[in-house]
């Protein structure tokens, strides 16, 4: 089975087309970084528009680099959720003119979902149950996966997610968006030990993450106390590499200490992490370091961030099981996980 997918919840507009679920014959993805830098983070309504001038391009692309007609794709999966609105309606709206126009069924699937199934996709006979890791600009998440499909929420973030205060504390430190690669190139001349910042707690949920009390940290720390984003800097150049080195290795290692207890009390055989940070090398040693030797999994290269494979890859895997979606399917900018007995709901 061919299958296209489209992915367009937010800053990326991407299209793949997938054999069977794990290979993949064509990924293209376009990025709006150089757009939404200039206003310091997505800005919804130009994100919706660029989508708009980029999507059929991206298409034909995706097609070309295949060498693939549109009468032999069989299936189109596209991400339903969750996202921002503009985007989501540009990708789905797409989907649903190309199962009419090529007479072939389409599918919505869980954008969170398949950054896991991006993980897992190169694997024939995935280890369930496993822990799922979740990290990106939109979402942490810790998940107990017990198969393609089927999820426990473990726990998630009461503040930002993790990708979103890398943002926001690269801000902080005068570095252009998106906030995490900047850092963590940053970091890599700083001493994590020089500010030693502390991952927030969240009293009676012990598997959930907080990243608001970090980012004050760092506020103060560059800027003085009682002082607000607009406050000016106070450090060096030389000592913003400290504080970046400090904040990306208190923050990941506060996702790797709980990611790695959650994997052993819920007596998971693997972890799969995925989303947009698991590119971050230092988040890959730390979790090398600490889950062994229980099996480590990330997404191949060029699949952490947003991507039209995973889509597909994951489209494939829930039609074989709930068959299309109707043509009056919406998107969700919130979107649940399906439990075991939620299929076809």
């Amino acid at each position: 089975m061919y299958v296209l997918g489209i992915e367009t919840t937010c800053d990326e507009t991407a299209c793949s087309i997938v054999k069977g679920g794990r290979e993949i014959l064509s990924h293209v993805v376009s990025s709006q970084a150089d757009l939404h830098r200039l206003y310091g983070g997505v800005y919804p309504e130009l994100a919706a528009r660029r989508h708009l001038d980029l999507i059929l391009p991206v298409l034909s692309e995706t097609l070309m680099l295949a060498e693939m007609k549109p009468s032999r794709i069989d299936l189109i999966a596209v991400a339903r959720g969750p996202g921002l609105i503009g985007p989501l309606l540009i990708g789905l709206n797409t989907a649903k003119a190309l199962s009419l126009g090529w007479k072939r069924p389409f599918i919505g699937v869980n954008h969170v979902e398949a950054h896991l199934y991006a993980a897992l996709m190169e694997q024939e006979k995935p280890l369930f149950p496993a822990l799922g890791l979740v990290l990106s600009g939109g979402h942490s998440l810790l998940l107990k996966i017990t198969e393609i499909g089927c999820y426990e929420l473990i726990g998630t973030t009461v503040d930002d997610a993790v990708g979103e205060a890398f943002d926001k504390v690269g801000s902080l430190l005068g570095l252009p968006y998106p906030g995490g690669p900047a850092i963590e190139a940053l970091a890599q001349r700083g001493d994590p030990k020089r500010y030693p910042f502390k991952i927030g707690r969240v009293k009676g949920r012990p598997w959930d993450l907080s990243f608001s009390g970090m980012k004050t940290g760092v506020l103060y720390a560059v800027k003085g106390p009682n002082s607000n984003k607009d406050s000016p800097l106070l450090i060096s150049e030389d000592e913003k590499a400290h504080v970046a080195a400090g904040f990306q290795e208190s923050a990941l290692s506060g996702i790797v200490e709980k990611a790695c207890r959650a994997a052993r009390h819920f007596q998971c055989r693997a972890l799969y992490v995925g989303g947009g940070v698991s590119s971050n090398l230092r988040l890959r040693e730390l979790l090398t370091r600490s889950i062994a030797p229980l099996p480590l999994f990330f997404p191949p290269k060029g699949l952490s961030v947003d991507n039209g494979a995973m889509i597909a890859g994951l489209g494939y895997a829930v039609f074989q099981r709930e068959g299309p979606s109707p043509l009056s399917l919406e998107p969700l900018t919130r979107m649940p996980f399906r439990q075991k007995d939620d299929f076809r709901k």
